[in-house]
């Protein structure tokens, strides 16, 4: 593979048009992934931008770094971090299903959700020294819905929504204006290209809670942010797991462009396309399970048949149906980019 960056390829596909191939794209890839693929630790902007440079993307997708935003994931908090030698970190975290660290006033006083002036854009500001010529960014954030429960605690939430509303709607405020403000910084950005906005509201069989309360505490901030980006002329993509048939029409309504990464075990991305392929640009759908577990093979089969099956017309990205984890195997990671790179230049001929 010859990197040739260009961030009009993904710009033009994400808008859901044809380009001349179809772009790689993904949200996260883990830092163990990139450190091995590139044969050195990702130790700085430079060998960030250098691994999405050299693994053949148009952009690297950031995030702003805030680390007061984990609020609810204190260390002293055993039950939320597992050990684990095998991540960078040390550790793996693990959502509190039951209380967590907010549960009333008090607690948000002592733990407050971060202001604009806390988050850190430097990265932003130091790619445009690294990146190579046709080569931009995706600025990223996440999440309203899914940190207003974390912080509490899924069961104390879900109680909370319907015993001490005023409390969930304040914090749901508070993250909500935050992710704007985010946003609208980001696409501020002339070498921020897009934004992607990521909030996890279902799983493979159903949503977490009522599509009611998206419509409440969730979509009027999404909204606010497709404003942002259509002011801005960038493409807003959004992602989360799971089925998402019920609420298809709201996001479209908030103006999203994009949608990832359709989880194959959840919908049928060929269906998705079907519906809403004339409002909705595609990502992802190489399963990370087969990314994980299985052989190069299996994953040439599988990006062969998306391109085959979901890439013709244009509107479409290939990538994993999450992120790229750390426990992937780098050498179906390298299958994945390498089949598309080889055979997704339209016209294809698979």
């Amino acid at each position: 593979m010859k990197p040739n960056p260009d961030h009009n390829r993904l710009v033009t596909t994400l808008w859901g048009g044809q380009a001349d191939r179809v772009p790689l794209l993904e949200l996260i890839v883990d830092e163990e992934i990139k450190s091995a693929f590139l044969g050195r630790p990702i130790s700085t902007v430079a060998d960030d931008i250098q691994f999405w440079y050299q693994a053949g993307y148009d952009c690297a997708a950031a995030y702003p770094d805030a680390p007061s935003m984990w609020f609810f994931m204190e260390a002293e908090r055993s039950e939320t971090l597992l050990p684990d030698a095998n991540t960078a970190t040390g550790y793996r975290r693990w959502a509190s299903e039951g209380q967590g660290l907010i549960q009333n006033w008090a607690d948000l006083e002592q733990y407050p959700v971060p202001t604009l002036d806390q988050i850190d854009f430097s990265y932003f500001d130091e790619a445009k020294q690294h990146l190579p010529d046709g080569m931009s960014l995706i600025g990223a954030w996440g999440d309203i819905f899914t940190y207003t429960w974390e912080a509490m605690g899924f069961e104390a939430f879900c109680f909370a929504l319907y015993e001490r509303e005023d409390f969930v709607a304040h914090l749901f405020n508070q993250l909500g204006n935050l992710a704007v403000d985010i946003c609208e910084v980001l696409v501020s950005y002339d070498v921020v290209k897009a934004f992607w906005f990521s909030d996890d509201i279902a799983y493979r069989t159903g949503f977490l809670v009522s599509p009611a309360v998206y419509g409440q505490y969730l979509f009027p901030w999404m909204k606010r942010m497709g404003d942002l980006c259509r002011r801005a002329h960038k493409p807003f993509l959004f992602h989360s797991d799971g089925v998402l048939w019920d609420v298809l029409d709201d996001l479209v309504d908030c103006d999203i462009s994009a949608l990832h990464p359709i989880e194959p075990i959840a919908m049928d991305i060929r269906e998705v396309k079907r519906r809403y392929g004339d409002r909705l640009c595609l990502v992802g759908n190489v399963e990370v399970d087969t990314l994980s577990r299985g052989t190069p093979k299996q994953v040439r089969q599988e990006v062969r048949t998306l391109l085959r099956e979901v890439a013709p017309g244009g509107g479409y990205c290939i990538g994993s149906s999450n992120t790229v984890p750390n426990y992937g195997r780098l050498e179906n990671y390298r299958a994945m980019i390498e089949e598309a790179w080889q055979l997704g230049w339209y016209p294809l001929r698979i």
